[in-house]
């Protein structure tokens, strides 16, 4: 049995010369992160960052951390290097617990992508996200059940939880699940026949650049079914999506994030370096 592991990683960013660096970075086993690129003709100060594991993915007993902060007027993009595995859980779950922090001025998008369940996976992911009141955040992820025996092997449990806080500590967005695995797997599912489902999030004034109906449309073209709708308390948009596969959840949530982003920093964001 693997026995577990316990980590945190910290990524902070600021701004000097003219563009956004990485100033911290604490990353210990099984994170890794590369070092920043500054990819965008339209954002040359744009930093993005992928974050990578050095695991074969989520097993039981893990308990990952990460901290990624945007001081004033940064502008950083953290992404994943691909989809995380997350193995069978014989003892107890996987936990991960993100906590972003946007203050003035700055624009930071993190993106994850999807969490693929095997069968007796117990996953739970909980957000927080810190917004000051000149700030953008948009925050994707994703998940999909895999089966590869194909027994019919549903996972456990997945939980997932986000909360948005404004600067001051005011509680913006509170939106949480949770789910045993047979609910998300087979003729039952609550998804119906999809399997596999995300969301992202859009903080701040970019969110009013965004149409709700053509970025709907913009997904559904992609095989994909998407609602997106007003967050409460004026926090933003917020887009759901459903897909009858991993591989359309990814593309989906690549093309809504693409819009977001285009959305927060006025520019399409460049392809990722793996």
């Amino acid at each position: 049995m693997h026995p577990g592991r316990t980590s945190r990683a910290e990524l902070g960013f600021a701004v000097g010369g003219g563009r956004t660096f990485l100033a911290r970075q604490r990353v210990p086993y099984p994170f890794h992160a590369t070092r920043p690129h500054h990819l965008g003709a339209g954002r040359p100060d744009l930093a993005t960052l992928v974050l990578q594991s050095a695991s074969g993915g989520l097993f039981g007993g893990d308990r990952l951390d990460l901290v990624v902060t945007a001081n004033a007027g940064a502008a950083a993009h953290v992404t994943s290097q691909a989809a995380t595995v997350v193995h069978s859980a014989r003892g107890d779950g996987s936990v991960v617990a993100n906590r972003i922090e946007a203050r003035d001025g700055a624009m930071l998008s993190v993106t994850t992508d999807p969490y693929v369940l095997f069968p007796e996976a117990q996953l739970s992911v909980a957000t927080e996200i810190v917004l000051a009141p000149t700030a953008t955040v948009v925050v994707a992820d994703g998940f999909a059940t895999h089966d590869p025996a194909g027994r019919g092997s549903p996972p456990r449990r997945l939980s997932t939880r986000c909360r948005v806080l404004s600067e001051d500590g005011s509680l913006l967005v509170d939106d949480a699940c949770e789910l045993d695995g047979t609910a998300l797997f087979g003729p039952g599912s609550v998804l119906g026949p999809h399997a596999a489902f995300g969301s992202v999030l859009v903080l701040g004034a970019a969110a009013g650049r965004l149409d709700p109906a053509a970025v709907e449309a913009r997904l559904d073209a992609l095989g994909a079914l998407a609602g997106a709708s007003p967050l409460p308390n004026g926090a933003g948009l917020g887009i759901r999506i459903l897909a009858k596969q991993g591989g359309v959840l990814a593309r989906a949530l690549d093309d809504a994030h693409a819009a977001a982003f285009a959305a927060t920093f006025g520019a399409e964001p460049s392809g990722r370096r793996r």
